[in-house]
């Protein structure tokens, strides 16, 4: 089969597209035939190399795949699976997360341990359902099953423009709430005006922190001024900063940081105006299942930046180093 492969960590040239052995499916595995393997964000940061994360090499990325069944391992449940059938799969699993640790699905066929396969609703393209399993599974644990955002709250959402970040606008809106969407660049801000945000700030051109005074008002220690709720999976100089918009008790929900994990941070700040800081890490299978049927019934809608050829994976890679994707960028091997 064909599939994009990295034999050492380095820059995005070390990916490359080539041949390498079909898997075969053990006992209880399932065969997929991948018609759709969506990227996120830290796949080049995998490629670069993540301090701390033992990756065996060589790699396969891409941990978000939808496909059809090829076939079935002797063992697999023929009650619940049959060749044809169209499927998602559950990447972050026990024995770690596809494309980071156990190799992922940007190649024509994968194996995967059936209790870690899911069904593609009929309505639901294998494009949309690549899109879901990390970001926008991802945000719908971090807003609703932990955050509980609530109807009326004001929520301020940084790096917006991404899989999570167009999910967390939509989500958002649906519960009721007042959405402030920042993101790099005036194209990016007008796309999430159409996606629903009720207010954009382009963070090259002004500075969140003082719109949001502007607009809310100063977070003051008895109350008044600032926002509900901060959605940050930035981190970096963004995480000292946004405490200067929170308002006394807010919440700030973290589930990433894309910029920097161990920035400097005013511990001030988090005793005055008593926040409650709350982090949330990837979803379940649950999780999953209740996506794919918010798509089908038209609830949520993923936002597709591109679908490519898996042969030209490099271009997508750099446009997510570039800060070019607004939405999820797709492969289609």
């Amino acid at each position: 089969m064909k599939a994009a492969v990295f034999h050492q960590h380095g820059p995005l040239d070390n990916l490359r597209y080539e041949e390498v052995p079909d898997p075969r499916p053990g006992p209880t595995e399932i065969l997929i035939r991948v018609r759709a393997v969506a990227l996120n964000g830290f796949d080049p940061m995998v490629v670069r190399g993540i301090p701390g994360l033992k990756t065996p090499l060589p790699m396969i990325p891409g941990a978000d795949i939808a496909g059809e069944i090829v076939e079935l391992g002797a063992a697999v449940d023929r009650a619940r699976w049959q060749p044809g059938d169209r499927v998602t799969v559950v990447p972050n699993q026990p024995t770690g997360m596809m494309g980071e640790t156990k190799r992922g699905g940007a190649c024509d066929l994968v194996a995967v341990e059936q209790e870690f396969v899911l069904p593609i609703p009929p309505t639901v393209s294998f494009v949309d359902a690549a899109c879901l399993p990390v970001a926008y599974c991802t945000a719908l644990r971090m807003i609703e099953t932990r955050g509980q955002l609530q109807a009326g709250e004001t929520v301020l959402i940084l790096g917006a423009s991404g899989g999570v970040g167009t999910c967390c606008v939509q989500l958002a809106k649906a519960i009721g709430c007042e959405v402030i969407a920042c993101a790099s660049s005036e194209w990016k801000t007008a796309r999430l005006k159409e996606l629903g945000a009720d207010i954009v700030i382009n963070t090259e051109a002004q500075n969140y922190v003082a719109e949001i005074h502007r607009i809310y008002g100063k977070p003051r220690t008895r109350g008044g001024g600032g926002v509900d709720v901060i959605i940050n999976y930035t981190g970096g100089s963004t995480w000292a900063e946004c405490f200067r918009a929170l308002k006394l008790q807010g919440r700030l929900l973290t589930c990433g940081a894309t910029a920097g994990y161990d920035p400097k941070t005013d511990i001030r700040y988090i005793w005055s105006f008593e926040f409650n800081i709350i982090g949330s890490n990837g979803w379940t299978p649950e999780d999953q299942v209740e996506m794919l049927d918010r798509v089908a019934s038209g609830r949520i809608k993923p936002i597709v930046h591109c679908e490519r050829p898996l042969a030209e994976i490099r271009l997508p890679f750099q446009q997510l180093v570039d800060r070019e994707v607004f939405g999820k960028a797709v492969l289609v091997p």
